[in-house]
């Protein structure tokens, strides 16, 4: 992997949830490349040891891993503690951590609804919450939630998804204003359909993947390195009066 180099992130304390795998393991790659003090939560415990492993032999930087399930909210707090003790004040949060599990509207229980939501969209909130406090001591931050596209288009197949990844878009715009006045940014990063090894294993078949590039104005698949890219640039002084804003990862899908 190749990024370019924010030299303002170097020694920055960056925090991402579910950074163990995906897309969230390119941002704790991309972030430890820069030289920052990354920590990040994740629900499975070896995939999160093995990234901090491998992450440590390329950068020779090693992150900091919390074993946590982000819908236990005491838990997410714990983590996000812990990291602040090992490090010291979030200067960069990255909301990343969520499930698209397929669904449909004569399936879904009361129970999977709050699922959904306690997965995609109630740890969002929380973890600003907990990281916010110390932004407005160091004189600001930025905070990246990161979305979906399915939200943009009404994608069909998983409603509460789309719902809580509508969501996000409004909950960025609100903490942008909220905390606009301590200097804290906060954006909305929206990927297309990102070719993550769970994607592949569960929903790419040559057809659904033809229908997408289909409808692509670029014509080649989005990668997990091509949100990265984009979350540096939020987070540096790069996009320092850029705020309340949606950077869209897709491709041009309409």
């Amino acid at each position: 992997m190749e990024f370019p180099v924010y030299g303002d992130l170097k020694g920055n304390n960056v925090f991402i949830t579910g950074g163990g795998s995906g897309i969230g393991a390119y941002f704790v790659t991309a972030f430890a490349m820069q030289g920052a003090k990354v920590g990040f939560v994740s629900l499975s415990e070896e995939p999160g040891h093995l990234l901090c492993d491998r992450v440590e032999r390329l950068t020779g930087n090693r992150p900091s891993f919390y074993p946590t399930d982000i819908r236990d909210i005491a838990a997410l707090e714990a983590s996000v503690k812990a990291f602040q003790r090992d490090y010291g004040a979030i200067d960069k949060l990255i909301n990343n951590a969520a499930r698209d599990t397929r669904h449909t509207v004569d399936s879904l229980s009361p129970d999977d609804w709050d699922d959904a939501m306690n997965t995609n969209l109630r740890p969002y909130f929380f973890t600003v919450q907990y990281a916010a406090q110390g932004m407005k001591e160091n004189g600001g931050g930025s905070i990246i939630n990161v979305g979906s596209n399915s939200a943009l288009l009404g994608l069909a197949g998983y409603p509460a998804y789309v719902t809580a990844k509508s969501a996000i878009i409004g909950l960025t715009k609100a903490l942008a204003r909220e905390l606009g006045s301590d200097g804290i940014r906060a954006n909305a990063l929206i990927p297309g359909w990102v070719m993550t090894e769970r994607q592949k294993k569960l929903w790419v078949t040559p057809e659904a993947l033809q229908e997408c590039l289909d409808e692509q104005a670029l014509k080649s698949t989005i990668s997990g390195e091509d949100v990265a890219q984009s979350a540096l640039f939020l987070a540096s002084n790069a996009s320092a009066m850029i705020t309340g804003q949606s950077l869209i990862i897709d491709g041009g899908r309409v």
